[in-house]
């Protein structure tokens, strides 16, 4: 699994002109499910997002975790993060998980997440979103488990 993380101010959904869902401080997570990826990769990937120390402490080093700072999450399903530019000009997506299996570990990462006790707000599978986000920072990482 893949994971673009953003520390935000404050992240959105809309879809077809309304808004979806939305969150205050905390983590813009983007998520790409690829064929070779199991549950086992969608717990790691969890643990690690909600326990990674990139917000800053009082001495203004980032040191401080979602959980320690009480962030809100927001998990987008991205499937172009599978995508592969290495040859050419067009993007391959031949390392993507199918469909049924992306939804499958997509919503298990979601529970997974929630299981750490933070608000956590989604993104819906396979619609056309318009994402918002206050970057705090800019703060950004990408994870892959």
């Amino acid at each position: 699994m893949k994971a673009l993380v953003q520390r935000v101010k404050q992240a959105s959904v809309t879809i077809d002109g309304e808004l979806y869902s939305q969150i205050g401080h905390g983590l813009l997570v983007f998520v790409g499910v690829e064929k070779t990826d199991e549950k086992i990769n969608a717990d790691k990937l969890a643990d690690k997002i909600v326990n990674l120390r990139i917000f800053e402490d009082d001495s203004g080093k980032m040191n401080l975790s979602a959980k320690d700072v009480n962030g809100e999450i927001l998990v987008v399903s991205q499937f172009t993060l599978c995508g592969d530019c290495k040859k050419g000009t067009r993007p391959s997506f031949d390392k993507s998980a199918p469909l049924d299996k992306a939804v499958d570990l997509y919503e298990y990462f979601v529970i997974k997440v929630k299981s750490h006790g933070l608000k956590t707000e989604t993104g819906k599978f396979r619609a056309m979103m318009d994402v918002g986000l206050i970057n705090d920072g800019p703060v950004t990482f990408f994870i892959e488990k």
